[in-house]
């Protein structure tokens, strides 16, 4: 089975929208005749992944933090209640408010009836549920503790998308101070000055250094301004495609990590995400060895990727778990200290618990620290620069009057 979209004619007169499930498109119409509806289009092919283009995709189903917290609740709750996997995602699909949540409920569900995995079927969506997510689904039904797995990857999204969404709030003021800033200056030097210093050009007469600096600007900033703007945006295409590449990434993210206040944000940042998947990977009875690699799953960054590997073969080998971490200075000392204790007094889920809400609230002050200061300095920066500007208007009328 898939899903199909349809726009449809009520009796009412009324259109209506919606996802329906069905093994044709013929079936699909037959649907929703019976249930009084006269079809206007029904098109597949968006059931699941979307259209597919090669390095391209279209129509994919998307799903925000909180949908995607929701739709992890409410298959952990229902899991839990006993029922089939495929009534639990049915049941889910049917109560949905979003057409994504429904596509993507009915597109795994169709997985499933054709006796796939649940974590399988998420692999559909990739764009919804990264590799950590599915991996954890996929642990949880290994070990037949799927739902306290999805019970608990819930509350980590949840926590996730709070965070997001505090920082994107407080990043809203700077964001449009940043662009209003930039727009000014744009009009300024492309439309002002030229109009303003035509007048000193006419006089013939030598001009102060600052003035004739700001006319150079100008005249770039117009000739050149969008040809700037390609090469801007052509240099950061080629970032994003020399980063997929594994050497350039770990020199790039090492330099991340080499930067002030920005590299123990990051690191501060990985840290609590790995504590956070390794005590939902423990507390769902997974092995230590298992919940290791798919804890390394959710961390980005290429250097500590690569000291994660280590740690789970000295593990292997037979290290604690506290002792391989603490041999890095990529990882705060407070994470081995904390496992430590926690692998001696036999809570190590608690301690991974606590320190990852430790971190996390490191994380959350040091944000907010650093977004106060921001706005200032913003603000400081485009004062500095507009008053650059109108002195080396003003000096040109200053010199004249002494002339005169």
């Amino acid at each position: 089975m898939a899903a199909f979209d349809y726009t449809a004619l009520a009796p009412d007169g009324s259109q209506r929208r919606g996802v329906v499930e069905a093994d044709s498109e013929r079936q699909a119409r037959k649907q929703l005749r019976d249930q009084k509806l006269t079809p206007l289009a029904v098109s597949a092919g968006r059931g699941r992944v979307g259209l597919r283009v090669p390095g391209i995709r279209l129509g994919a189903a998307r799903m925000g933090g909180e949908e995607l917290a929701l739709f992890t609740r409410l298959l952990g709750t229902l899991s839990a209640s006993g029922l089939p996997l495929d009534d639990v995602l049915t049941a889910i699909a049917r109560q949905a408010d979003s057409r994504n949540v429904t596509r993507v409920a009915l597109g795994i569900r169709a997985r499933i009836l054709e006796g796939q995995s649940l974590a399988t079927g998420m692999e559909e969506f990739p764009q919804i549920f990264p590799d950590d997510y599915r991996a954890t689904v996929g642990a949880g039904e290994r070990t037949r503790h799927l739902s306290m797995v999805l019970q608990r990857l819930a509350s980590h999204v949840e926590n996730r998308d709070r965070m997001n969404k505090r920082l994107r709030l407080a990043m809203v003021y700077p964001a449009v101070l940043s662009v209003t800033a930039v727009l000014v200056v744009t009009g300024l030097l492309a439309y002002v000055v030229p109009e303003v210093v035509k007048v000193f050009i006419d006089m013939k007469q030598e001009l102060p250094l600052l003035t004739r600096g700001l006319i150079t600007l100008s005249a770039f900033a117009r000739d050149y301004g969008l040809a700037l703007l390609l090469a801007l945006f052509s240099g950061f295409q080629g970032l994003r495609w020399m980063l997929r590449k594994d050497a350039p990434r770990f020199v790039f993210h090492r330099f991340l990590l080499g930067v002030p206040v920005l590299g123990k944000l990051l690191l501060s940042t990985e840290t609590a995400r790995f504590a956070r998947m390794l005590g939902i990977m423990l507390g769902s009875s997974v092995d230590m060895l298992d919940a290791l690699a798919i804890a390394s799953r959710s961390v980005t960054l290429a250097p500590l990727q690569r000291h994660l590997k280590q740690v789970i073969e000295e593990v292997r080998e037979g290290s604690a778990l506290s002792r391989a971490l603490a041999k890095s200075a990529l990882v705060p000392p407070l994470l081995p200290h904390l496992i430590g204790s926690g692998e001696s007094s036999g809570n190590l889920i608690e301690m991974l618990d606590t320190g990852a809400e430790s971190f996390e609230f490191k994380v959350q002050n040091q944000l907010s620290l650093l977004l106060g200061l921001l706005e200032p300095l913003l603000i400081l920066l485009m004062g500095a620069i507009v008053l650059t500007i109108v002195i080396a208007i003003l000096l040109p009328i200053f010199e004249m009057n002494q002339l005169v």
